[in-house]
């Protein structure tokens, strides 16, 4: 059992114990086998009766400090908590614990695709009993979706991509998005990188650094490619119109 797993399970019977969370599931690459300690995230979903008011949210933000202080130091644990009775509309907003805050976000399709074709519960129901099946059609609305919103934002602000960590996250994220839209399926992001649109010596940089070792690139020209790849992947999903 890694780090990650061990981490997941002993959140899920801290989270279990507080009676109004009825199942904890798991999204990402731990849901897709393609978790790589230090460097992958831990998406978690948890459904809850009810909303998550200011007294529960307290709670929460007790539970998320203590692993990510302890159990879950380094291992970036976030996770979505969501009133059963509004699970099925997408557009709504969730309590969302991620990098140490609360905030309010949607819970995305992508994240919905994952859960529903890999992901798996820690506790309470399997992710098919609870969320609607993601058909190949859903799957290239949901890359569309993310590609056309948040990334399309991202990419009218190139001084945003000076920051390594969102140049290489663009890049996987640009190659997932454009084999979603072809192919109405997930990739992973070890997959992506072999998918990225990037000189070789930056693919091989991004490999690297997307198996832990601590390898750097020239950050203006990563900057620069990673920047245009989003314009160009943006543009194509602007054009391509939703399934029927």
């Amino acid at each position: 059992m890694t780090v990650g797993v061990r981490a997941v399970a002993e959140f899920g019977e801290q989270l279990a114990a507080f009676g109004w969370v009825t199942d904890l599931l798991v999204a990402g690459s731990l849901a897709t086998g393609d978790h790589v300690p230090g460097v992958s995230d831990l998406d978690l979903v948890a459904l809850t009766e009810g909303p998550v008011a200011s007294a529960r949210q307290r709670e929460l933000v007790a539970l998320h400090r203590r692993f990510d202080d302890g159990p879950a130091a380094g291992l970036r644990l976030g996770c979505v908590y969501v009133d059963s009775a509004r699970r099925t509309d997408p557009t709504l907003p969730h309590p969302t614990w991620t990098h140490g805050l609360f905030v309010q976000r949607i819970m995305s399709g992508v994240t919905r695709a994952e859960l529903v074709r890999h992901g798996y519960a820690v506790f309470g129901r399997a992710p098919g009993e609870v969320l609607p099946p993601m058909s190949d059609d859903d799957v290239r609305e949901a890359a569309r979706a993310e590609l056309t919103g948040y990334w399309a934002w991202a990419a009218r602000r190139p001084w945003l991509w000076l920051g390594p960590g969102l140049a290489d996250l663009g890049l996987t994220s640009m190659a997932r998005g454009r084999y979603a839209l072809q192919h109405g399926d997930l990739l992973t992001k070890s997959a992506a990188v072999e998918r990225i649109d990037a000189p070789a010596w930056l693919v091989t940089q991004v490999r690297a650094r997307r198996r832990g070792q601590a390898v750097a690139s020239p950050r203006l020209g990563t900057a620069l490619v990673a920047w245009r790849d989003a314009r160009r992947t943006v543009r194509r999903a602007l054009s391509t119109p939703p399934p029927a």
